[in-house]
């Protein structure tokens, strides 16, 4: 799929018609752009990768699809490189709010349908989303976050999406074992639902009203945020 392009803004020369309608524009190639172009591409998906540094851009040559050098601040060498014709970008840029910020904006009014990108503060964040930007990622809190819920130890795995809903893997406390969900009445008691079970030595499988919870299983727990956090507290 990749044939190692690396090439300036000016020269344009990108064909259009050789990336398939689901490719992404990934702006900027720090730590985040740059793994997320790599990501992308592992999973087929054809990325046109941007940033104003040429090293970083020779990095990735042979790597993507397209490997470009380029201002993202500039509307018209985005579209010289056809930008606008595509539905998903990411802009990887971070550390400089201004450039980041004046990315985005650039892209609302290419009126990109779907913009992912990354923020490194709430205020960052904030003005991202008020800007208009679709989705606004906020890598090293949500991970620092999930990482401090784990060595808390009272979780195996967390995620947490950005309605403060929540999925967590957890030992099922003393409430939720040796009787079937239905009659234990976890949704109404504790207003979280045990969406999966994993008993020792076998996959996980769907938890319903008459799965018996043992006290040695694994139980993926789904819910409102706090009400999670409160159910794995219990002992």
């Amino acid at each position: 799929m990749s044939d190692g392009t690396s090439t300036d803004s000016r020269k344009a020369g990108l064909s259009l018609a050789r990336f398939e309608s689901n490719g992404v524009v990934v702006i900027g190639l720090g730590r985040f752009g740059e793994s997320m172009a790599r990501e992308l591409t592992a999973s087929g998906i054809e990325v046109l990768a941007v940033d104003s540094d040429e090293r970083k851009i020779q990095k990735l040559a042979g790597v993507v699809t397209h490997a470009v050098s380029a201002d993202a601040t500039d509307e018209e060498a985005l579209r010289q490189l056809g930008v606008h014709e595509f539905d998903r970008v990411v802009v990887g840029i971070g550390s400089n709010l201004e450039m980041s910020i004046l990315t985005c904006a650039v892209l609302r009014n290419m009126e990109i349908r779907d913009i992912w990108a990354k923020a490194i503060s709430a205020a960052h964040a904030e003005i991202l989303s008020q800007i208009g930007v679709h989705h606004v990622v906020r890598p090293e809190h949500d991970t620092g976050r999930r990482v401090a819920h784990l060595v808390a130890g009272r979780l195996l795995d967390y995620i947490e999406f950005d309605d403060g809903y929540a999925i967590v893997k957890m030992h099922p406390p003393a409430c939720a074992v040796g009787k079937p969900l239905g009659e234990a009445a976890i949704r109404t008691r504790f207003g979280v639902t045990i969406v999966g079970r994993k008993q020792r030595g076998e996959d996980f499988t769907h938890a319903t009203q008459n799965t018996v919870v043992q006290d040695d299983d694994l139980i993926i727990v789904s819910g409102e945020r706090t009400k999670v956090e409160a159910f794995s507290e219990m002992r």
